[in-house]
């Protein structure tokens, strides 16, 4: 019997390349943060899309973590339409 492959997060499983990996990740941690923000105000969806210029079906999809249906430039700009500047870390791998 074969030895269960392990990995360090589930975006290292998914993805093809490290650097898919990262992209994922830090997807993710943005929608994370904007969801937080969203609630933290106790906005509905349909104001939530309205401050960031989205449609609520959009919103939704955010608010699921539809990670695959969002780029990291428009996880950005959303961020930024609700006042927020997104600031990145490096660190060694």
């Amino acid at each position: 019997m074969s030895k269960p492959e392990s990995y360090a997060s589930v975006w290292d499983a998914i993805a093809d390349t490290p650097e898919q990996a990262a992209n994922l990740r830090s997807r993710a941690e943005l929608m994370q943060k904007i969801t937080a923000l969203v609630k933290q105000h106790g906005w509905t969806q349909a104001e939530a899309a309205s401050r960031c210029g989205l449609t609520q079906p959009r919103i939704n999809d955010l608010l699921r973590g539809r990670v695959s249906r969002f780029s990291l430039d428009a996880l950005v700009n959303i961020a930024t339409a609700l006042g927020w500047r997104v600031r990145f870390d490096l660190e060694a791998a």
